[in-house]
Order: structure tokens, then C-alpha cells, then sequence
């Protein structure tokens, strides 16, 4: 399994997709010009290691903010990690975010509602 690497932009989270150890990160804003064609990669990447690797998958989320469309990107990788876990994958997802920062935090609020496999809400404390 291979790795993805998306550098960050002011605009776009940094994204380190670690095929090894099963994990994928994502620090930063995302709110990028065409969410479509930025999340297509991290999409496939995750989709491909579910299907190829046994291993188990964690995702560790440091987002500051999420544009509506980058939104839709999330859920669609929530939804592939919730499809994994019913077929008994194990994956979690654990969610930093700056304590100062509310709106993330009833973003991951919401997500985590729609989620039944392990997802951890952290804020990072100054």
C-alpha cells in the first residue's frame, strides 16, 4: 500500500496518507477552489487501502475549517469508513481541535452522531 502526500496551502489542509501504518492526517483550512478534484486522490487512497489491507485504519484530524464542499468530502470518507466498520474493519477517526474553536467542534459533533465505529473528539489544549 502506498503513501499520499498533498502539501497544505492556505486554502487546502496538509494531507499525509501513511499506507503502512494506516493512517491519514489532515492539518489545516480546507476550503479549496474545487473540493471535488482536491479530495478525488485522499478518496481513492482511502477506498483502495479498505479494499487492499487488512490493517487497521485510523484517520487523525486537525482541521481548523471546512468549507461546505469540503464537508461533503468528510462524509464521503466517514461513509467508506462506515461501510468498513459494518463489514468488521476496524477504524476510528479521532478529531483535534482548538478548544477556542466551537464551530469545529459541533462539526465533529455531527459527524460523530452519523458514526457508529470509534470516533474521539479532543481539543487541544494552549
Amino acid at each position: 500500500m502506498g503513501d499520499l502526500k498533498i502539501d497544505g496551502t492556505s486554502s487546502t489542509p496538509t494531507i499525509l496518507c501513511n499506507g503502512e501504518a494506516g493512517v491519514l492526517e489532515m492539518r489545516g483550512d480546507s476550503y479549496p477552489e474545487n473540493s471535488f478534484e482536491f479530495f478525488t486522490p485522499v478518496l481513492a487512497w482511502v477506498e483502495d487501502f479498505i479494499c487492499h489491507s487488512d490493517k487497521p485504519f485510523t484517520a487523525n484530524l486537525h482541521l481548523l475549517y471546512l468549507n461546505t464542499s469540503s464537508v461533503k468530502a468528510m462524509m464521503d470518507i466517514f461513509d467508506m469508513l462506515e461501510e468498513a466498520h459494518r463489514q468488521g474493519r476496524q477504524v476510528s477517526v479521532n478529531w483535534f481541535y482548538d478548544e477556542e474553536n466551537e464551530r469545529v467542534a459541533d462539526l465533529a459533533e455531527e459527524f460523530k452522531e452519523d458514526c457508529t465505529f470509534p470516533f474521539v473528539i479532543t481539543p487541544n489544549v494552549a
